[in-house]
């Protein structure tokens, strides 16, 4: 008689799947993660895959990973180590087993480590034979036998069946953590509605895991979470991917506004998530529009701007490079236009599918001619809905171009959140010039408020407000060509001060013990990382302070005195020290970089021993 498993209590966990591209690991981790949300917990993801459509198979290029971490309580990141990896070939332990700490569970399809497939990746001996993994609890599952033989009587031949192996691990982790199981068979379904048999055959994979992990006396232990119930506000939540978040804040905003909402875009990695959500939402009047080049995306959105819609583009970093000479166009017009940058690797084409910050100066810089824009970055996946919103709230209320910096951490990245009540968000209407605005009748179309610089926007076709428009400078006020040198570094200036003086929040400062020395200071996705480095330094003894930056241009009022007040400002960044030395630039404050270009997000272990030098450095640890 079997002896039942032993349930361990958990307060957190960490696993990977990983396996080759076409394995389905990012399925298999969206649906794990899908039911960790219904279950409570909260959660945080990090996808991981390369950019190639397939690389070739069983090779260390090829593997694909989806990272997850769950919790009982409050969590900012997808976790630095996995405490469990199911490796589903032996490329996808050998690219993944330098990340394990020892004691980490492993589960492998054995029937993948075959001599050929082993020395794919460098290996001449089995490393489950030869005391490589002693350090791990490792079970050792013949995967694709055991779905095979689960679906004999299928009809599905060898090679499709072995397909749903994936389906077979995610039944197995589902067993070893007490995942409910009716959603991925609704949505397994759902998915193969068209080919029922398809259908039919993973969810049968998928009972097998787990009736596999149920039945067998290789696992000793399963495991449970808690619902984090105290980790969130009341309301109700769902889970969202920070491109996802990000579409549903452009819909809102368009709602908001009262306009239509355009999207103009060239498909490019990863933006083009957004670009495929928009074009579901016809029903809020979004209009999408796929170009046949970045150039073209942008200049239709622009074009959309100028005849009243919310102006819309989405792109990556070498797509921006295209858009620069249109975005300054969008500066000269002074129009209302959201860039959406997802920031990934570089240069050129670089990581597309991993993630950096080094576009930050070229969003700050990257134009001809004197073209500032507003600038401004979300920190988490579900604050890209709130971003996108604030971006919005600028570039209509300023009639200006806006940056908004996200990245492919940030895009492809899941966290719960919270579903806002429409009353909650922000009044965005704006009004249309509908009259002459002097006294002899004319329409003056650089006629500016006194309080925003912002310039009337008048709809074409509006009678009697006709006016000029184009890229040649323009006279103050009429809108007439100018070559006037005078009027030309007016205009210059007047662009200028309006972006200096657009209205944001003062920054806030988190100093619990309000005698902090070093002030830890980051910007966009680097929050989770900074924020659990800092709470592990904190719950060591340490003093530290800690802020993060929404506004990037134009900076925060209180910035610089924030600087002064720390005896050191430390600004960890995934480039080589933009903002850094914006910094430096602009308040003359030795702020200390700590830079990572590794296409992977910080680690927050990492981040709490360079905090922690930091510290020890202004003698106050």
């Amino acid at each position: 008689m079997s002896t039942p498993p032993t349930v361990k209590q958990l307060d957190r966990v960490v696993i990977r799947f990983a396996g080759d591209s076409g394995d389905g690991m990012q399925l298999t981790g969206d649906r794990f993660t899908a039911e960790t949300a219904g279950f409570g917990n909260d959660l945080s993801t990090l996808p991981n895959f390369p950019a190639e459509i397939r690389a070739p198979a069983g090779t260390l290029p090829g593997v694909s990973s989806f990272q997850l971490h769950f919790a009982d309580h409050d969590i900012l990141t997808p976790g630095d180590a996995p405490d469990i990896l199911v490796a589903m070939n032996p490329a996808a332990l050998r690219a993944n087993l330098a990340d394990l700490p020892r004691g980490a569970e492993i589960i492998v399809d054995t029937d993948e480590f075959s001599r050929r497939a082993l020395a794919k990746v460098g290996w001449s001996a089995n490393p489950m034979d030869d005391g490589t993994l002693e350090a791990y609890r490792v079970h050792p599952v013949a995967l694709t036998t055991l779905t095979v033989e689960a679906l004999k009587d299928s009809g599905l031949t060898r090679k499709d069946a072995e397909r749903a192996k994936n389906m077979f691990a995610l039944g197995l982790l589902s067993w070893m953590y007490h995942r409910p199981t009716e959603g991925t068979e609704r949505f397994l379904h759902t998915k193969f509605a068209r080919r029922p048999e398809l259908a039919e055959a993973n969810v049968t994979a998928f009972r097998a895991g787990w009736n596999y992990g149920e039945t067998t006396e290789a696992f000793a232990v399963s495991y449970e979470v808690a619902p984090a119930e105290r980790a969130f506000a009341p309301g109700r939540h769902r889970n969202i991917s920070g491109n996802l978040a990000l579409s549903l804040g452009l819909v809102a905003a368009a709602e908001r506004a009262g306009l239509p909402l355009f999207l103009g875009s060239y498909p490019i990695t990863p933006a083009s998530d957004i670009l495929h959500e928009l074009s579901k939402h016809k029903n809020f009047g979004v209009r999408t529009f796929q170009a046949e080049d970045e150039i073209a995306g942008i200049g239709a959105a622009l074009g959309a701007a100028f005849g009243g819609a919310l102006g819309v583009t989405t792109t990556s970093g070498p797509g921006v490079a295209l858009k620069s000479e249109t975005i300054g166009l969008a500066v000269s017009l002074e129009l209302p236009l959201l860039v959406v940058d997802i920031q990934r690797g570089g240069p050129s084409t670089g990581l597309p599918t991993k993630t950096e910050q080094a576009d930050l100066l070229q969003a700050m810089f990257g134009r001809n001619g004197e073209a500032p824009v507003p600038v401004l970055a979300p920190a988490t996946p579900a604050d890209c809905f709130t971003a996108a919103l604030d971006a919005a709230r600028i570039a209509l209320t300023y009639r200006t171009p806006v940056f908004l910096l996200s990245d492919g951490y940030l895009a492809n990245g899941s966290e719960p959140w919270r579903i806002p009540d429409v009353a909650e968000l922000p009044d965005l209407r704006v009004e249309f010039a509908t009259a002459p605005n002097r006294p002899d009748g004319a329409f003056w179309p650089y006629l500016r408020d006194p309080e925003t610089l912002a310039r009337p926007w008048a709809v074409p076709g509006t009678p009697g407000l006709e006016h000029r428009i184009g890229g040649i400078e323009k006279q103050d006020g009429t809108g007439n060509i100018s070559y006037d040198p005078a009027n030309h570094d007016r205009m210059v200036r007047l662009r200028q001060a309006k972006v200096d003086g657009i209205a944001v929040p003062d920054l806030e400062v988190d100093d619990p013990s309000g005698d902090a020395r070093l002030l830890v200071l980051g910007w966009g996705s680097t929050y989770g990382p900074i924020t659990a480095a800092v709470s592990e330094v904190r719950a060591a003894g340490g003093r530290v302070a800690t802020a993060h930056l929404r506004h990037l241009n134009p900076f925060p009022a209180n910035l610089g005195a924030v600087l002064r007040r720390y005896d050191r400002v430390l600004v960890p960044e995934m480039n080589l020290g933009h903002l850094a030395l914006l910094l430096r630039a602009r308040f003359l404050v030795d702020v200390r970089s700590h830079t990572q270009v590794s296409g992977m997000p910080f680690k927050a272990a990492q981040l709490a021993t360079v905090i922690e030098e930091n510290l020890e450095a202004t003698g106050a640890h």
